[in-house]
Parts: C-alpha cells; structure tokens; sequence
C-alpha cells in the first residue's frame, strides 16, 4: 500500500506539531510534516559559483543535498559550527514538485506543540522585510517562536533545478486525466 503525502503548506493552525530550531537567539518552529531528520554535521562540498548561502553539499543516503546556511539567509553572519549545530533535511514545494534540502541550524530542541492551536499573523511594521516565509508567531512554553513556512523560505535563486535532486515519481501528485 503506498502512501500519499500533501504537497501543500498546511494553514495556519493547522500543523500541531513542530520541530523547534534555535537561529542565534531565536526559536524557529518548523511543521513535523516537512522534517524528515536530523542529522550531525558532516563534510561539505562546494560547488563553483554555488549561491553564497549554500554551506555546500552533503551526501544522505546515495544522494546528494544542498545545505543552507538559515543564518545567512536571515541575514545574519554565518553559522559557527558548534557540538549543537546541525542540519535539518527538510522535504519543500518548489513548481510543483518536492525537492530535499538541508538547513544548518544552531540547535535542535524538540518536537513539540505549540501552546496554543492558533498561530498569530507575522507583524506588520510598516516597512519592507523578508516575510514571505513567517507564518506567524507561536508561543511555546510563553515564549514567542517564529513559525515558518520553509516551502515559501527559498528564492528561484536559491534553489536552481540542479541543487536538488529530482523527487521520487512515487512521491508526486497523480494528475488525473
């Protein structure tokens, strides 16, 4: 029996648990649904003229997957690697189709819910920023967490069809017609 996955980013409030990620002194929650492990940091390898927030590429498995630097795509320095830090794979959307990529993150803390079910709008402040990818604020244990939406965090630019793998057809929508 196969099994089907959503190729789509759930509404707000919808996701209940997440995985909560540290990015210099912030808590990031990512939805479950889109995490598919956790690993240590291991050797990258770059390739020329790769975008400056791709650390490289790592193999997981037989195949190969682009890790971002989440501290450089915030616009912060780049990540110091530590005993904590470690790569998220994580399954996105891009043009309809799934692509596997790797986040660098400061820490990984828990698969948790948040406190409440609801996720409140990210913030108008009145000027530009780079909010496409907040969902919203989420609060855990009192404390706010960003909430992502990791299918919205990368660019074209970024992810360019050769720095990820193409999906598996099992793991594609059946068109049906």
């Amino acid at each position: 029996m196969s099994q089907e996955r959503s190729l789509s980013a759930a509404p707000i409030g919808v996701d209940r648990q997440y995985v909560t990620i540290g990015i210099a002194s912030e808590t990031i929650a990512i939805a479950v649904a889109q995490v598919q492990e956790v690993l240590d940091v291991q050797p990258f390898i770059r390739i020329p003229n790769m975008p400056a927030v791709v650390r490289g590429m790592i193999d997981v498995r037989r195949r190969a997957i682009p890790v971002f630097d989440l501290r450089l795509k915030f616009g912060l320095s780049a990540t110091e690697e530590t005993p904590q830090t470690r790569i998220v794979v994580l399954d996105l959307i891009r043009d309809g189709s799934l692509r596997r990529v790797g986040i660098l993150a400061d820490r990984v803390f828990e698969v948790t819910e948040l406190d409440q079910t609801n996720v409140d709008p990210p913030p108008d402040i009145g000027m530009a920023w780079q909010s496409q990818a907040v969902v919203g604020l989420g609060r855990r244990n009192g404390a706010l967490v960003i909430v992502l939406d990791v299918n919205s965090l990368f660019d074209a630019d970024d992810l360019p069809p050769a720095l990820s793998a193409a999906p598996s057809p099992a793991l594609l929508p059946q068109s049906g017609g």
